[in-house]
């Protein structure tokens, strides 16, 4: 009857001593092992709070770990009491990890569910009339943000939640496309974009619906964790099983191929994984924040497997699908933002959708403290370090400000020379009307004296890269961006 609890450290020899002098109830049993748990969750958070509160400022601390509790602790997962919906998110996109870590130098922990108190959340309520309608009384299930370990998947990246814009609607129609006819149509999807463009939520929702709604066997995996798994399985001698291991799935979603630039071993393994899953019309799909034809050192023969289904982009989303973004994002949140406020914010926060998710989370944050909504002028007071001043800039003003930079002239931009000190600006020129403002490869290539789009996407690969590493140029760029 004892084996099916846990008993705590501290109360075992008190059992042991009262089941050795009478014969005790099961419930009495259930009392103590009961007690001794409140009081030892009840330790571990204080404990966990202690170390947070010496990590983060006091206003965070005060704002998002005030009013949380832990209401039970079971099979290693954590329940931790939130007041309301919005804290619940918050902790779980800023302060997650850490206080997973928090919470394991105390004990055991597997995971962390995020529970909305609707005790605490009706006491907030209560101290401040909302004129903001936030849904305020319904839970969400336990599981919303449990990644489920046999496959990997995140239950919030559907279909359903995903935003659907110009910019990206190509690669949403390959998405749909591979989940009516897996392993014949479009088989690999590769989809590829900068960061924050939203391709792990596209591939995962393809890995979450034929998980739901097909028997196939799905798993997502980044690359860096396969090549972990590959490494492991050379120290321990069991390349056998790792290789067993990947090729029993019917669908394989990889996130971020990139990782294997110039890791020629996991290419090579990478390579026969591959053959293997699509000689059995398996389903293969990849993610990347570029091109396979430019990832460095790439090898040709994945390239060309790759190249064989179907290669998209998810380019800069534009103003219109920043804007349908942020409405859905406020309308999945309970919140309703008003169209003022949601034009200013589309039109301001011109970075990735991450970014204009959390200058949004800010705001919400923001409105529910003040028990209103915040009008323009205070959201840009909020937002001003996230966004970038705009001006009318045409392609000729940024040619003639990046000659004027680097004292050359201007003419010599458009000529087919290949002399050292025009062609680093002719470069530096693609890649500023590119990323910061989002002109297509076509249209740059046409404007700098008809050169084709291929010599545009290598020319911006490549101050891409270099940024990375070049801090001379990195302060050059910037000084650049100063003069728009």
């Amino acid at each position: 009857m004892i084996g099916e609890y846990t008993l705590f450290p501290l109360y075992t020899q008190l059992i042991n001593i009262i089941m050795g002098c009478a014969q005790v109830s099961e419930q009495c049993i259930k009392y103590i092992i009961t007690v001794q748990g409140s009081m030892d969750t009840k330790k571990l958070w204080e404990n966990a709070l202690a170390e947070i509160e010496l990590t983060v400022s006091k206003a965070n601390f005060n704002m998002w770990f005030k009013d949380t509790r832990i209401v039970r602790f079971e099979d290693g997962i954590i329940f931790l009491s939130v007041p309301n919906v919005f804290v619940k998110d918050w902790l779980y996109n800023k302060f997650h990890k850490f206080v997973l870590k928090c919470l394991r130098a105390g004990a055991d922990v597997r995971g962390i569910e995020y529970v909305v108190s609707k005790d605490d959340q009706k006491r907030q309520e209560n101290e401040t009339e909302r004129r903001i309608p936030v849904n305020s009384t319904s839970e969400m299930p336990l599981n919303d943000y449990y990644i489920n370990k046999e496959d990997n998947l995140n239950p919030r990246y559907t279909f359903e939640s995903f935003v659907v814009g110009p910019f990206n609607e190509l690669a949403h129609a390959a998405s749909q496309a591979v989940i009516k006819k897996p392993g014949i149509t479009y088989n690999p999807l590769f989809i590829y974009g900068d960061t924050g463009r939203g391709k792990t939520h596209l591939i995962q929702a393809v890995g979450n619906y034929l998980k739901g709604n097909t028997a196939k066997k799905v798993f997502y995996v980044t690359s860096e964790k396969f090549g972990q798994d590959y490494i492991n399985s050379l120290q321990n001698n069991k390349v056998n099983v790792f290789k067993e291991k990947y090729r029993r799935y019917d669908v394989l979603v990889m996130d971020d191929i990139q990782f294997f630039s110039t890791k020629e071993k996991m290419q090579e393994e990478l390579f026969h994984l591959f053959n293997n899953l699509y000689d059995d019309n398996k389903q293969i799909i990849f993610s990347s924040d570029k091109h396979p034809n430019y990832i460095p050192h790439l090898e040709e023969r994945l390239k060309s497997r790759f190249a064989a289904g179907m290669i998209v982009d998810i380019p800069h989303p534009d103003q219109e699908s920043r804007a349908a973004i942020l409405r859905a994002k406020s309308k999945m949140q309970n919140f309703e933002l008003s169209t003022d406020n949601i034009e200013y914010l589309a039109s301001t926060i011109d970075g990735n959708i991450r970014e204009l998710e959390g200058a949004l989370n800010s705001v919400i944050m923001h409105s529910q403290l003040k028990g209103r909504e915040l009008n323009v002028n205070e959201i840009k007071n909020l937002i001003k370090d996230n966004s970038k001043p705009k001006k009318a800039v045409s392609v000729k003003d940024v040619i003639k400000t990046i000659a004027d930079f680097y004292n050359i002239e201007e003419a010599s931009i458009y000529e087919k020379t290949r002399r050292k000190e025009v062609v680093r600006p002719r470069q530096l020129i693609m890649y500023v009307l590119r990323e910061e403002f989002d002109v297509s490869y076509p249209s740059i290539g046409q404007k700098l004296g008809g050169r084709d789009h291929t010599t545009v996407i290598h020319s911006c690969e490549k101050i891409k890269n270099e940024l990375k590493t070049n801090h001379i140029l990195a302060q050059e760029l910037k000084q650049i961006r100063s003069m728009f």
